[in-house]
């Protein structure tokens, strides 16, 4: 992981400031990032498996806590100055995760708030060698789900949380964590209160200042009573009307309680709550988080660099810089000297589905559902361009020409833009809005004279460049919805003999459709062929099959982790390979471009939850493909660099885009310790090479080769190191795997067909002969390629007997035996 683009809003952003530098620390999906503004430079800190969902830092800043609410939770303590795990807390709350966190002041000790519904409240001192929780607390749903806690600064044994609802005040020792629960209502106060936001504890007393959303400060203070005389025990005193916008942030430095709200403002309060000043320039969402640099203001320069507050004496404000974040994923940097602003962080604040590279430049576009189209310079991390689309504001798929100048946008409204690379501007006069559903696909040709999109109602609209007044303007070509389900992906090629554009598109219905282009006039969109390629399974994606073999493929990947090569004008199937089985089916594959062209092996970027690279030619090596955790919750999108060197993916909900550094001299490595020939092979069998079923295959192979020669013959046996091919289907059913033997009434060809046609014509195109029989390597290889690459579920048997059975006096489906047989006797598989 090389960089990351985006931010989550929902946490907060701390401020690292140090030595004249400006430095922060924010979540991005499953990473925590340093962020050097000063220096343009990124520390990535690695560790969660599912998006973080709290952050806290120490007083110092030296310690970092990051959690999530993953089904394998973890907190991890880490150190900012090197960016190393010092300590991982595994199931801290493993029926929920984390849904709070707080640290002490020392940074000895932290407090989390876990996402159950039992809601439990943990300490934890995480710099012993102690694994469970110092001490712990359960507390009842009727107080609201508890999202934010908090220390005393003066006193680490007392802490407070609160709901929108209400406010819990906690006091620990002795491994004994107790707590109260004040009760405010409108009765209270004879006014409405709002919902709580955050609470902190006053720093010259034993009050405590909550937050609402109307803009109101509750006072809490102990309880003066001698039997409830407890640092906890705390009722609420009085509420104070501060502001008309409501309270989403509160927090105290120095000697100032500080406040930030729905409006964007921020203001400063003295101890007694007088407003000493205010920013509402910052043109800001809600505030998110306000977070103080570690330095304290220099008094030398107080005089004259700070400015004034708004009391009558008029003295001088002399506050830290600070850090504000806001809930549309903007971080402010406030010198407070000088009253500078710098804008840290602009990123997308709503779902990023969108990315592309540009063909030949370090550059790469971005779009999201808040209408921003955003282009970087990937290589000096900085941004470029932006356009804000005002109507159609959510943008679903993005493609570059081949050549570089256009870049087409598709939107979930169904409009379609074309735009100059360069300057973002419209290069039509008017956006296409022939689909009336989310764009979902869009690609250019090879020569950049035609323009395809999928959308979801099934239907392929194609575009394309024509001669208009002496200029070449697009313009609509025509539509066909030739699936019935939705389209998994769309791709142009080039026609071999006329070196035309070919398009074809693949759905969920298992259809790969071949549209005729040849007709150039209006409304002219016609299907030149339909083949159905799969049979139970569904295929996800393809591409062209680089030219590593003689002959044209199409390469797909289907969900039941298989690969399969179609010849690219027979549509015939000539191979189907195990893909990688990284615990989902490959959602989307790409050819990753070589940066020298006369390179030996092209390699292609593959991924589905996870991002990964793979060898080419595929043969079902596992060694030959590596994956990585990207995107915990889905990759909706990814694109490759003009170069192969950079691989770029979308998470979509998670609004960011990760940057990825490929190393193929760390795959090829990979693939040469995992064994050459067979060796790789015999690990994906059950007991590896000297296992059983290897045994089994080795008896079943020279059963065959006995019984065509017969097995009653008395005739000296022809020793041979193959057996015919038509004892292959009946090889594949003692080992247990079955594949169809009868044509389907779609006149799909069967998988036994598949297979015999597989090994029938590998050598046709080199030789111009069949081959017609097969030896114990190459029957290995099918084996595995062939089978279920997780056999049958329990699942898949479940669901038959509830198809084919009926219920019986214990309410549970059942066939009769007999049925069952002849059900598989007469009706196949």
């Amino acid at each position: 992981l090389e960089w990351v683009f985006g931010i989550n809003q929902n946490l907060p952003v701390f401020s690292l400031q140090d030595e004249g530098r400006v430095v922060i620390l924010y979540g991005s999906s499953h990473t925590v990032v340093i962020y050097d503004y000063t220096n343009n430079t990124q520390h990535i800190l690695q560790g969660h498996c599912s998006p973080i969902s709290c952050l806290c830092i120490s007083e110092d800043r030296r310690w970092v806590a990051s959690a999530d609410k993953g089904p394998e939770s973890l907190v991890i303590i880490w150190d900012s100055y090197s960016g190393i795990p010092v300590q991982t807390l595994f199931h801290c709350h493993p029926e929920g995760g984390v849904l709070a966190m707080a640290m002490t002041p020392d940074a000895k000790y932290v407090a989390t708030v876990g996402a159950e519904a039992a809601q439990r409240v943990c300490i934890w001192d995480w710099s012993s060698q102690r694994e469970d929780p110092v001490c712990t607390a359960e507390l009842s749903a009727e107080y609201g789900v508890q999202d934010y806690i908090l220390f005393n600064p003066s006193d680490c044994t007392q802490l407070v949380s609160n709901s929108e609802s209400q406010v819990v005040f906690y006091s620990w020792n002795n491994e004994k964590l107790e707590y109260t629960v004040p009760q405010v209502t409108v009765e209270s106060f004879n006014k409405a209160v709002g919902s709580f936001s955050q609470t902190v504890f006053h720093f010259r007393a034993s009050q405590a200042l909550t937050g609402t959303s109307l803009g109101n400060l509750v006072v809490w203070d102990r309880i003066r009573i001698p039997s409830l005389l407890k640092p906890h025990n705390k009722q609420a005193k009085k509420m104070m009307h501060l502001q008309k916008d409501g309270i989403t942030v509160l927090t105290v430095t120095d000697s100032y309680i500080v406040t930030g709200d729905s409006k964007g403002h921020v203001k400063f309060f003295s101890d007694q709550l007088l407003l000493l000043t205010w920013y509402n320039h910052f043109n800001l969402d809600p505030v998110r988080s306000i977070s103080f640099a570690k330095e304290q203001p220099s008094l030398a320069r107080a005089e004259t660099a700070y400015p004034s507050d708004c009391t009558i004496k008029a003295e001088k404000l002399i506050i830290r810089n600070f850090v504000i974040s806001a809930t549309n994923a903007v971080v402010l940097h406030v010198a407070a000297e000088a009253t500078q602003l710098n804008t840290l962080v602009q990123e997308h604040g709503k779902p990023l589905h969108a990315v592309a590279c540009h063909p030949a430049q370090p550059v790469i576009c971005m779009g999201s559902y808040c209408g921003v189209l955003k282009v970087w310079d990937y290589q000096c991390k900085k941004y470029i361009c932006s356009r804000i689309f005002e109507n159609d504001n959510e943008i679903n798929c993005l493609a570059y020409d081949p050549k570089g100048f256009l870049i087409g946008v598709g939107f979930a409204s169904g409009t379609v833009y074309i735009l100059d690379a360069l300057s973002l501007n419209n290069v039509c006069s008017e956006p296409f809005r022939y689909a009336k559903d989310a764009i979902t696909h869009i690609t250019f040709s090879s020569d950049s004279k035609y323009l395809a999109t999928a959308d979801a109602e099934f239907t392929i609209t194609v575009f394309n460049l024509v001669p208009k007044n002496d200029e070449k303007s697009w313009r609509y070509l025509g539509r066909q919805r030739a699936h019935y389900k939705p389209i998994q992906d769309v791709m142009f090629g080039i026609n071999l003999d006329s070196k035309m554009p070919r398009l074809l598109s693949l759905g969920m219905d298992r259809v790969l459709v071949e549209y005729d282009l040849s007709d150039g006039s209006k409304d002219s969109l016609r299907i030149l062929a339909s083949d159905r390629i799969e049979q139970s399974a569904v295929a996800k994606c393809m591409i062209w099959y680089p030219p590593v073999t003689k002959e044209s493929f199409i390469l797909t990947a289907n969900d039941q982790f298989k690969m399969k090569l179609y010849n690219s004008t027979t549509k015939m199937c000539r191979k189907t390979l195990l893909g990688p089985t990284y615990g989902s089916p490959l959602k989307k594959i790409a050819l990753l471009p070589v940066a020298c062209s006369n390179e030996l092996k092209t390699r292609y970027n593959l991924y589905i939850l996870k991002v990964g690279l793979q060898i080419l030619p595929v043969d079902g090596n596992p060694h030959k493909s590596s994956a990585v955790v990207c995107h915990p919750e889905g990759v909706s999108s990814f694109t490759c660099s003009y170069d192969g060197k950079y691989v770029f993916t979308a998470g979509g909900g998670d609004f960011t885009v990760f940057s990825w550094e490929t190393n193929v001299n760390a795959l090829e490595a990979a693939a040469c310790l995992g064994g050459k020939d067979l060796v790789p092979f015999y690990s994906l069998l059950e007991g590896g090479r000297d296992g059983e079923l290897f045994r089994e295959l080795e008896d079943y192979f020279y059963y065959c080769q006995l019984r065509t020669q017969g097995i009653d013959t008395m005739e000296t046996r022809q020793v041979s190191t193959k057996i015919p091919l038509t004892e292959t289907p009946f090889v594949m059913r003692a080992l247990g795997f079955y594949p169809t033997e009868q044509e389907a009434i779609c006149l799909f060809i069967p998988q036994v067909e598949d297979m015999l046609n597989e090994v029938k014509f590998s050598k046709y195109v080199d030789s111009g002969k069949y081959v017609v029989d097969i030896d114990l390597a190459e029957l290995l290889k099918l084996y595995i390629n062939h089978r279920p690459a997780f056999g049958i579920s329990t699942y898949e048997l479940q669901h038959a007997f509830e198809v084919l059975g009926l219920e019986n006096e214990n309410c549970e489906n059942a066939l009769n035996r007999g049925e069952l047989l002849q059900l598989l006797q007469s009706r196949g598989k």
